[in-house]
């Protein structure tokens, strides 16, 4: 539902978007409220994974007050300021570590000290990107927008499946005055793919026979193929079995694009994973993701309308494939929160071209001028 206006609270209903909307408040400093979140449900109110996320904005702030009611069907949250510094968190096992990291990634360029956060949890679940997704494809993209980008750092210290967990990651970034403006319109060829294949708490030979899986679908498209196995063993193997894989393509422009597909959770009962239909499924993703096209992974749409809107007071321009739904409210909660309004323009088939262009789209803004004032300049 669209947002309401009341006492300087923006208002809206329902669980969906609710991390988003928890962020765009921290960073714009305006209180928002949610209502009925899952009040037809038999099991209403806030989920232990969004009462985790809460927590964590919690931690990279200083004076922010949260009010939830009795049943947990009501969130009242008035963000505080952006501090940073070192942080741990233990993630929530019901989500992976991505779900939160890629808050952190756009809240650490503007708080008041460097972050450097350690999250434990899930890395490699089937609900969201892999650890392994977020550091070949999302990591790029937040370099692009910052000043320097030289300490940026993702380190993979253990890796966990669900449902118990056991992962761990590091996350450094430094802070920055500014955002840069960026105009990324050729996303160019794909010049070779690269890619993790990791199985945690299983035999070594199961990456192997994911590696081969996938490497028999895309060397039909490229040649130029590297896939490591990471075979994840004793203290660093997590807590639960599981397997997986993450293959990127790199174009000639610098444009990351990944596809990726993990293990179902290993129960009792529940029906075997192929490790062949692991590798399979990947390739097949990443196939998708390349015909999609644009400049951005399709998973990091909206990080990086984030940091267009935020950019500064000059035109942004970046290609994009077609837009997810998960993009288009979060465009809608970008104006509520900053009156800022994208232009949407279809992309030009050109005449010499051979494959018609499926759906990619040309987003077009003025950033708002967002600056870091806790930065200290000398």
């Amino acid at each position: 539902m669209p947002a309401q206006m009341k006492h300087n609270t923006l208002i809206y209903e329902g669980c969906n978007h609710l991390r988003y909307r928890l962020l765009l408040s921290t960073l714009s400093g305006k209180s928002v409220k949610i209502t009925d979140i899952r009040s037809d449900n038999d099991d209403p109110g806030l989920r232990e994974f969004e009462i985790s996320f809460v927590r964590l904005l919690d931690k990279l702030t200083n004076g922010s007050r949260i009010h939830i009611n009795a049943t947990g069907t009501d969130l009242h949250y008035i963000p505080g300021l952006l501090v940073g510094d070192s942080v741990e968190h233990e993630c929530s096992t019901q989500r992976g570590i991505s779900y939160y990291l890629e808050a952190v990634m756009a809240l650490a360029p503007f708080c008041k000290k460097p972050v450097e956060i350690t999250l434990k949890g899930v890395t490699n679940n089937t609900l969201d990107p892999s650890i392994d997704r977020v550091k070949a494809s999302g990591i790029p993209i937040l370099k692009r927008f910052l000043l320097g980008d030289d300490d940026i750092q993702l380190t993979i210290k253990k890796r966990g499946a669900p449902p118990l967990g056991g992962g761990e990651i590091h996350f450094k970034c430094p802070v920055n005055k500014a955002l840069k403006s960026v105009q990324f319109l050729d996303n160019g060829m794909v010049s070779r793919i690269r890619g993790t294949a990791c199985s945690i708490r299983v035999s070594p030979a199961i990456a192997n026979r994911m590696v081969d899986s996938a490497k028999g679908i895309v060397l039909n498209f490229i040649p130029d193929i590297y896939i490591h196995t990471d075979q994840s063993r004793g203290a660093a193997s997590g807590k639960s079995p599981g397997f997986g894989i993450t293959l990127t393509a790199e174009s000639t422009t610098g444009v990351f694009l990944s596809g990726e597909a993990c293990s179902l959770l290993m129960t009792t009962g529940s029906l075997p994973c192929v490790p062949e239909d692991i590798g399979k499924e990947a390739a097949m993703k990443l196939l998708d993701e390349i015909y999609r096209g644009g400049c951005v992974d399709s998973v990091f749409q909206s990080m990086t309308a984030l940091f267009m809107a935020l950019g500064k007071k000059d035109v942004c321009k970046i290609c994009v494939g077609p837009l997810s739904q998960t993009m288009i409210q979060f465009l809608r909660d970008l104006k509520d929160f900053f009156g800022i309004t994208f232009k949407i323009e279809n992309v030009k088939e050109d005449d010499d071209s051979i494959v018609a262009i499926q759906d990619q789209v040309i987003l077009t803004c003025v950033g708002i001028g967002y600056t870091n004032l806790s930065r200290r300049t000398l």
